[in-house]
């Protein structure tokens, strides 16, 4: 596998390719700033680690996707891990080292091809889990936009860390204690956003070009500064009030590469290490094939990405990650979201938000812990309603119960647990669909007065066994019966114990009773362009 492949990609870029992917990699950043800061904290690790994770998925890993429009950054999925491995391994630093570790996994997954293992999750529980997410946003930011600021940006837990309430009793104590700048703030935010929205679709022109989200940044930052001299009880703060974008910033004197912290590795002595560093980089990975599973439904142009590249890019990143001080990455569907819905039409959107949070770091802190989170929220809350549209439910529905169950399964599941266990929850839910409706299909029976035909449609396993005793039991006396095992390549024992002793009760009942081609364990070997049958056991 050529790790740099993806660069070819760029060789035939376009300038209107820019014009679209530009903008898009402005609305990421402004999605994944507060994200990244959020992360950090929730971790438990130092803020600029967080950045310094969103620089390298952006930078790094989305010059190497194998996808041209997922965007990835530090994970909320992780947060728990993180604080933990850090509290148990004693330092920073020495969790560094696992990070590296973690990633040298990853990038050994991808060399191995072992992301053919994404396409093993039904369609089913991927489409739950982009709604999920949609409503964990909603929900989760729903507090910001009131001005309740207790739980960290990026926590996407039901139970939350920060502050022991959930999902639900935060929205309450939000709504209890809102605070008037913030709710004009975001209204007015959403409200923008909507009429930015239909203007692009409508007009096109400066509306299409300038992005909305930026639009609403400027909106906050100036609502808030007009609340400070008109209505001192409506303002919201500055840098150092929590309702405001945080950027850790550089202090005079210090040199640029002082926020950097160096990795540890003498820790790789502990045998803790290696556990931290194996749990990571399975989990990372797992949430990294599914997302990318969700970018592919996202995009518009339905772009099929490699998911062993995609694993080699992200063992990469977290390499790099791990070496300068940042957070393990993962592809992530908020920021591949917000990037699609910003119109992106390559990798270069990703680059390109990882760029301008480079340049936050080093260049713009200051004026960034201007923006309030309330404006953030209602650029992320319709980000989330994107993700979550009512019309999504519906379509669904109509698909069937096999394929809704397990959506909706899904969905619950995320909403009040985590993403993993939702997921994992989903999966089993809609395992158990795919073998009922399979085995529902496993054989035919054709009835023309007392002619009966059990035809098997396929290869028939013990898990058929409940359907295939049910309509052995509603033959009546008289019937002449034929089983025909043609097309079954393999019929389990269980299944053939239960035709062969079938044949004393039809006996007893009057019941004519003739098996054709039924064989135990039958496989078929094509020579040329005949098929001969082998009879492994009779």
């Amino acid at each position: 596998m050529n790790i740099f492949r993806p660069l070819k990609t760029l060789t035939n870029y376009s300038g209107s390719m820019l014009r679209a992917d530009l903008p898009s990699g402005l609305s990421v950043f402004l999605v994944a700033l507060p994200l990244c800061l959020g992360i950090a904290l929730a971790s438990g690790a130092p803020l600029f680690s967080g950045l310094v994770a969103g620089m390298i998925g952006g930078i790094i890993v989305g010059l190497l996707s194998g996808s041209e429009v997922s965007v990835s950054g530090p994970a909320a999925g992780l947060a728990v891990i993180v604080a933990d491995s850090i509290e148990r391994l004693g330092s920073f630093e020495s969790f560094l080292a696992a990070v590296v570790l973690a990633g040298v996994i990853q990038f050994v997954l991808g060399i191995l091809r072992a992301g053919k293992f994404s396409g093993y999750f039904p369609n089913s529980v991927i489409k739950g889990m982009l709604v999920a997410i949609g409503l964990v946003i909603i929900l989760k930011q729903i507090p910001h936009a009131l001005g309740r600021d207790n739980d960290y940006e990026g926590e996407f837990e039901f139970q939350q860390l920060a502050d022991g309430e959930n999902t639900i009793s935060e929205i309450y104590r939000a709504v209890v204690t809102a605070s008037t700048g913030a709710v004009l703030i975001s209204v007015l935010s959403f409200l923008l956003l909507i009429f930015w929205d239909k203007a692009a679709k409508a007009k096109g022109g400066f509306f299409k070009v300038f992005p909305g989200g930026l639009a609403v940044v400027i909106l906050g930052v100036a609502l808030n500064e007009f609340f400070k001299a008109t209505f001192p009880g409506w303002y919201l703060g500055d840098t150092a009030h929590q309702h405001m974008v945080q950027v850790p910033e550089i202090k005079a004197g210090e040199s640029l590469f002082s926020i950097f912290y160096l990795p540890d590795f003498s820790a790789l002595t502990n045998p803790q290490v290696y556990g931290i560093a194996i749990t990571i980089a399975v989990v990372a990975s797992l949430e990294t094939l599914l997302n990318l599973e969700a970018s592919d439904r996202l995009d518009p142009l339905k772009r099929v990405s490699s998911p062993d590249q995609e694993l080699a890019a992200q063992g990469i990143g977290n390499m790099l990650s791990g070496l300068i001080g940042g957070l393990p990455v993962t592809s992530v569907v908020v920021r591949t979201t917000a990037n699609v819905i910003g119109g992106a039409k390559s990798r270069v959107s990703a680059l390109i938000h990882g760029v301008l949070l480079m340049l936050a770091v080093f260049l713009a802190a200051p004026m960034l812990n201007r923006i309030p989170l309330a404006c953030l929220a209602a650029i992320l809350i319709m980000v989330g309603y994107k993700l979550a549209n009512p019309d999504v439910f519906k379509k669904i529905y109509r698909e069937g119960w096999n394929q809704f169950i397990p959506f909706f399964v899904t969905v619950v599941g995320i909403v009040f647990t985590d993403l993993l266990v939702g997921i994992g929850i989903g999966l089993v839910v809609g395992i158990l669909f795919i073998l009922y409706t399979n085995f529902q299909a496993a054989f035919r029976v054709i009835r023309d007065g007392n002619k009966v035909l059990i035809k098997f449609q396929k290869d028939l396993y013990f898990l058929v066994k409940p359907q295939l005793k049910e309509a052995l039991r509603e033959l009546q006396p008289g019937d002449q019966v034929l089983v025909d095992g043609t097309h079954a390549s393999f019929i389990d024992h269980d299944i053939y114990d239960i035709l062969q002793e079938f044949r004393e009760t039809a006996q007893s009942q009057g019941i004519h009773y003739e098996l054709k081609n039924v064989t135990l364990q039958k496989r078929r070997i094509r020579n040329h362009a005949r098929t001969r049958e082998v009879v492994v056991g009779e």
